[in-house]
């Protein structure tokens, strides 16, 4: 719902409230009671106001939110319940029972008291209940409803949890942006820990890359369309996470993992773990190269020769294109001769078409 919508369901609240005030207040005129319409179209428009307060507080209190803090006051009604049947009240009465006897109106004494102690109870537990349903996650009411984690998997699909290297990985923003991976994302407290020393402590390089990952982390979460959840578990290594942690995790979870190491990704395949690894995506996603296959690419710059000129496939292949100097900054066709596999990736050779 937008804020104008919103607005005009303002509005209208407020116009209730003041012809039910004024109603009212037409209704008492043949009464002892007897309110002026100005006063009771004045009570309807404070009531009203009071209220349209009350939505501003809860303006960042959503359905979800709601739903939430109604089963934790429901728990811990609950607990208050169990603990009134203990009788405390009876108990605080035998340690008062000389005070009880002396006094004038002892059963009313007994009688206020249990009230007030079942007040204290309820309203005390009850609170604490909404207030850690609404710090928790939805993996904390799994333990108590298996049914909640069966119906987000069914709904959103299996959850995903990532590992520091692909959370800075700069691919890692369009991948999920794309909705191409569906599902909830999870980020062990450890891996959040691991990603801040980085960006503290580390050489250059790696710092900027920690910076890089901090700031997917914010944009993800400032997106609502991407479910971020940060999952409150330490490491069972003492300095940086091992696979095993998150190995673990991802078993508790019941999460796939998304990572970009090779040797992390084979040891959760072995262990039973579904893994999405982004190297794997990448080699997918890349165009088929073969001999004698044409292209149509645009040359860019220079080659090492000076009859050489260079552009570049859409995934960054480079291709190396012989005759071409004077088409610089043009689109060409050409045909592949060779392809050369290095270090940095593939190399391809081709000539100009006819």
């Amino acid at each position: 719902m937008n804020q104008r919508s919103v607005n005009i369901a303002r509005l209208v609240y407020i116009l209730v409230c003041q012809v039910a005030g004024a109603a009212i207040a037409l209704s008492t005129q043949d009464t002892g009671f007897h309110i002026s319409i100005t006063n009771g179209f004045l009570a309807g428009s404070a009531l009203g106001l009071i209220f349209i307060g009350i939505d501003k507080l809860m303006e960042g209190f959503t359905l979800r939110g709601f739903s939430t803090a109604t089963f934790g006051l429901g728990v811990g009604l609950f607990c208050a319940w169990l603990l009134t049947r203990v009788e405390i009240s009876a108990l605080l009465e035998l340690a008062m029972r000389d005070r009880i006897e002396t006094s004038k109106n002892g059963q009313n004494l007994v009688d206020s008291l249990h009230l007030a102690i079942d007040v204290t109870l309820f309203s005390s537990l009850g609170f604490l209940g909404v207030v850690l349903a609404l710090r928790g996650n939805r993996d904390n009411f799994a333990f108590i409803i298996p049914y909640v984690r069966f119906r987000e998997d069914a709904s959103s699909g299996q959850p995903i949890m990532l590992d520091a290297e692909a959370i800075m990985d700069a691919r890692i923003l369009g991948l999920i942006g794309s909705g191409f991976i569906g599902g909830r994302l999870i980020i062990p407290n450890y891996v959040l820990e691991e990603i801040q020393t980085l960006a503290n402590e580390s050489e250059n390089g790696q710092r900027q890359r920690a910076q890089r990952g901090l700031d997917h982390l914010e944009r993800m979460q400032k997106t609502p369309e991407i479910q971020v959840s940060i999952h409150d578990e330490r490491s069972t290594s003492d300095t940086k996470p091992s696979h095993s942690s998150l190995i673990e995790t991802a078993k508790f979870l019941s999460a796939r993992l998304l990572t970009l190491d090779e040797s992390l990704a084979k040891i959760a395949k072995l262990q039973g773990v579904a893994v999405l690894n982004l190297n794997e995506l990448d080699l997918a996603l890349r165009p088929s190269i073969s001999v004698g296959e044409k292209l149509r690419i645009v040359v860019v710059r220079p080659g090492k020769e000076d009859h050489q000129a260079v552009g570049y496939l859409p995934d960054g292949t480079m291709v190396v294109v012989n005759h071409a100097a004077e088409k610089i900054g043009s689109s060409v066709t050409v045909v592949i001769m060779s392809t050369l596999q290095t270090q940095t990736g593939t190399l391809v050779f081709t000539e100009l078409q006819n």
